[in-house]
């Protein structure tokens, strides 16, 4: 037993790929981010305290482990279309315990949910497939642990509060889930449509990003909120969880996804390449 679990465990060494390959530099200096990406973590950070509202921003590196959480990345705010990321898992999950049995329809949904963010998609999915019931018991187990209902608002995908924090463990589950559940999901959200364009999608075509966005004007007080959450790099090494609560009214989903992509831009803008 113990020479397989030797043999085993150097075989996975022997496999993992070397931290500093793929882009960018890797951790010199004691520093797991290495003073390139460190330094471009300082005025992304910089960048997003200049501007209006509170953007909760984590960036973690997986194959190193470092992460940057922002002051905000524990801070509460409203999830919008991100939880749809978390349906798909569960969806795909269940069929894949025989649970359920995903149609050819469901599947086509689905796509649309995840591909343009298609609300009438997601309310679909989850009026079928059990509501609150089902779907919100088991989103902690793929990360949104602080996530809660309002009880002014029903409770459904739509009026969900959750962190960046929340939505940075949610791409990291959905990035360790197996191959060809992974890969359904990679291939998803690298392949948006042009309407989620923006937020981790600013990290440019040589990052190959993908990602899932949010957006919404029903914030309490009327203003904007941008969300994103995704990945970048070879082997999707990095995740970027960037939710932006505007506080701004007029035009606050354009000054969002500016803020947001710019974020993802400063990071990652010529890190990999040309």
């Amino acid at each position: 037993m113990g020479k397989l679990l030797l043999t085993a465990l150097l075989a996975a060494f022997a496999l993992a790929p070397s931290p500093a390959a793929g882009g960018g530099g890797g951790p010199r200096g004691g520093d797991p981010f290495g003073p390139d990406l460190r330094a471009r973590i300082a005025r992304a950070q910089a960048y997003a305290d200049s501007r209006p509202g509170v953007t909760g921003i984590v960036l973690r590196d997986r194959w190193t482990g470092a992460v940057h959480r922002s002051p905000a990345a524990g801070t509460l705010i409203w999830a919008c279309s991100t939880p749809k990321l978390a349906m798909a898992v569960d969806l795909l999950l269940r069929e894949d315990a025989g649970a359920i049995k995903l149609t050819a329809e469901d599947r086509g949904v689905m796509h649309r949910m995840l591909h343009s963010s298609d609300d009438a998609a997601a309310h679909a999915l989850w009026t079928r497939f059990g509501g609150e019931a089902e779907f919100a018991r088991r989103f902690p187990a793929y990360g949104m642990i602080d996530m809660r209902f309002s009880d002014r608002h029903p409770h459904h995908w739509g009026w969900i509060r959750t962190t960046a924090d929340d939505l940075d463990r949610l791409i990291e589950y959905v990035l360790t889930l197996p191959a060809r559940l992974r890969d359904y999901l990679v291939g998803e959200l690298r392949t948006v449509d042009a309407n989620q364009q923006w937020g981790v999608w600013g990290a440019g075509p040589a990052a190959r990003p993908g990602n899932k966005n949010g957006w919404s004007d029903d914030n309490d007080d009327g203003s904007w909120i941008m969300n994103s959450v995704g990945f970048a790099g070879p082997g999707e090494r990095y995740t970027l969880a960037l939710m932006n609560d505007t506080r701004v009214i007029t035009d606050g989903d354009e000054v969002g996804k500016e803020t947001t992509t710019k974020i993802a831009e400063i990071l990652f803008g010529g890190y990999f390449g040309a």
